[in-house]
């Protein structure tokens, strides 16, 4: 009889690397990145990301398991299935965009931080679905944050309706701005003033560059 070979995914790499942004930026972590479309990918087994991450976690320190890239939650199976194969006493973030709210709870076992990011000017309905995530997250007894990427088209209007309606969700939830790449955050007191509003919305809201490739991954 032929063996099942369990569920598969393709992936973009298990590289070990620095955190480029948000709530754990600057952590050494190994990264579960799930490809894009775009992107280069392998096809894993549940037991052989299992394997890989075993074997990594012999050689080296690390802080934490990253899981992002394109749509990590419509991997739970997966993902359930291959910490399963590979219990770590390492935390794990799980980086999205939070589109899957429903899938959140389906990873808690695993899942000590639930990172929410938007990138540039989200649309209205991306954003409501996002800080249900952060909702579930919250229910779920997670660590959660929200991690705001603005760009040239994102208005602080914008960023800090989001900051308002994540204080709502949570007092305790961790918010980390980063500004677009090549935005003149030395000579531009929009970030001061932008930073001196939100803390006025919210108690945790840091202002931080974000670590460029090849140092910083994501």
């Amino acid at each position: 009889m032929a063996q099942v070979a369990g569920p598969t995914a393709a992936l973009a790499g298990i590289p070990a690397g620095v955190q480029a942004q948000g709530i754990w930026l600057g952590r050494r972590q190994i990264f579960i990145r799930f490809a894009a479309e775009a992107e280069t990918a392998t096809m894993y087994t549940a037991e052989a990301l299992a394997n890989e991450i075993k074997r990594t976690v012999s050689r080296s320190a690390f802080h934490s398991i990253s899981v992002s890239g394109r749509d990590p939650l419509a991997n739970v199976e997966y993902l359930n299935a291959t910490f399963d194969k590979a219990p770590s006493t390492l935390p794990v973030m799980l980086d999205t965009d939070g589109q899957r709210p429903d899938a959140v709870q389906a990873f808690r076992k695993y899942t000590t931080l639930v990172q929410v990011t938007f990138e540039g000017a989200a649309l209205d309905a991306m954003v409501e679905r996002g800080l249900e995530t952060l909702r579930v997250a919250v229910d779920a007894g997670l660590q959660h944050g929200v991690v705001l990427c603005p760009n040239e088209q994102t208005s602080d209007g914008q960023l800090l309706r989001i900051v308002e309606q994540a204080h709502a969700i949570s007092g305790g939830t961790s918010i980390v701005v980063h500004p677009a790449s090549g935005m003149p955050v030395d000579r531009d007191r929009r970030w001061m003033v932008l930073l001196e509003r939100a803390a006025a919305l919210h108690g945790d809201v840091r202002l931080a560059l974000r670590l460029p490739p090849p140092t910083g991954m994501r």
